[in-house]
């Protein structure tokens, strides 16, 4: 994997931001972990991302060119390259320049469940429940979590879910 800052605190006083790209190798995947209380965005510009998600990675769903994905913190979250001849090209942001990567030791899922992306522009929510019910029932809890994203045509964001 290979990660390059093009906005931070040193390149352009950034104080509370962070943007950069990100490529991950054909057939690679990052192990286990999130970014503390930071939030981040993940948007696709060429290649399939996999992502699993969840306290076990119980989770799994697929974004490919112009998918947004959004890491709310401290959800523990893997990228996967889907592709096993093409290399994964992202743009992320983080709402904080501090570099926080917390490892963890997780016993994934075996088998996570998939979670299908809808919509013309595709784009999902990624949840950490595994209680039963729609997005929306769990969201009115507020009981945390991942969600991919993409802009809908007419504004706002397309829920998968």
């Amino acid at each position: 994997m290979n990660r390059a800052a093009a906005i931070d605190a040193a390149r352009v006083g950034a104080q509370k931001i962070w943007a950069g790209t990100v490529t991950i190798h054909p057939n690679a995947k990052t192990g286990a972990y999130h970014h503390g209380a930071l939030e981040s965005v993940i948007y696709i510009v060429r290649g399939q991302a996999r992502m699993r998600w969840g306290e076990h990675l119980e989770f799994t769903a697929e974004a490919g060119p112009g998918d947004f994905i959004f890491v709310p913190p401290y959800v523990p979250h893997q990228e996967i390259n889907a592709s096993t001849d093409e290399p994964l090209e992202c743009v992320l942001v983080r709402s904080d320049n501090e570099a926080i990567v917390v490892n963890l030791n997780i016993d994934a899922a075996e088998t996570p469940e998939e979670v299908s992306i809808g919509g013309s522009i595709r784009s999902t929510s990624i949840r950490t429940t595994t209680e039963a019910g729609d997005w929306n029932a769990r969201r009115r809890r507020n009981d945390g979590g991942a969600q991919l994203a993409s802009p809908q045509r007419r504004g706002g964001a397309f829920r998968r879910g």
